[in-house]
């Protein structure tokens, strides 16, 4: 529950983030009427995400076992990749994104931008960015099974999300961005690494990787995954009461080097100024 909820919260912030300031700027320069065609892009892309997500979920249950597990592995993959993108371009977009915004807006209605087509695209694809990595997340924690606590997760990281862009909006939300996304990119880097084992785990079921799979150690005795701990462990950072080497190897081989880069390229950032957001 806790990593939907973070990820949703996080993904939500995003894409609240780029409307915020949208509709903030439009606030403060007295063009609220254009305000219909950014809620006109949000509502657009927040139902093809939900149809796509849809489609995706009711689909993947028609497959024979190993092919559904050879979705779930594939399906991590791609979240893996799509998180691990999303933590690293929002560490070096979080600095410049109100002020680049700012002068798209501008430009678009210098330009005869009369009735907000450009803010229906901006605010669209600021959605349907976010939407589609938190679906493709979503889909790979489903595709694990791990409880009602996942939809939970979502419904109160997107309210929580969206409470921020009201907040945005309004004025009355202090967001430093630098120091929100260094250690929530941290977290989801975690939870990451645990959906790459993960992926090496439903491709050994799905039969197409057998190599590794010796146990590393058997902790179904003290830490079961079916435990309060186990299974909150489980659902948070992928954890396995009894991992192969090859999951071993694939988590830390990941989690290493992509923590190692993602500090280091923080560090080279400190040297600016931090940006906040209100």
């Amino acid at each position: 529950m806790l990593a939907t909820f973070l990820i949703m919260f996080r993904e939500g912030v995003e894409a609240a983030l780029i409307v915020g300031i949208i509709a903030s700027y439009l606030k403060q320069t007295g063009r609220t009427y254009l305000m219909k065609a950014v809620w006109i892009g949000v509502i657009l892309a927040t139902l093809l995400c939900l149809a796509l997500a849809i489609i995706l979920q009711a689909t993947s249950g028609d497959f024979p076992q190993q092919q559904q597990e050879l979705f779930a592995g594939v399906i991590s993959l791609v979240a893996v990749g799509v998180l691990t993108w999303m933590v690293f371009w929002m560490r070096r977009a979080a600095r410049s994104i109100k002020g680049e915004l700012h002068s798209q807006i501008e430009t678009a209605i210098s330009q005869g931008d009369r009735w907000g087509l450009a803010l229906v695209g901006m605010s669209f694809f600021a959605v349907l960015r976010e939407g589609l990595e938190t679906v493709v997340f979503l889909l790979a924690s489903f595709q694990q099974n791990l409880g009602f606590g996942v939809p939970l997760g979502a419904v109160l990281g997107y309210a929580g999300a969206i409470a921020v862009g009201v907040g945005i909006y309004q004025g009355g939300v202090r967001i430093n961005l630098g120091r929100f996304f260094k250690w929530t990119g941290a977290f989801i880097i975690l939870v990451a690494a645990g959906l790459f084992a993960g992926a090496v785990r439903a491709f050994h079921e799905a039969g197409i990787w057998n190599s590794l799979q010796n146990t590393v150690f058997d902790a179904s005795r003290t830490l079961p995954t079916h435990g309060v701990i186990g299974s909150v462990l489980a659902g948070i950072f992928g954890y396995n009461e009894a991992p192969t080497v090859g999951e071993v190897i694939a988590y830390f081989g990941y989690l290493i080097p992509t923590m190692l880069l993602f500090f280091s390229g923080s560090k080279a950032r400190q040297k600016t100024p931090a940006t906040h957001i209100r």
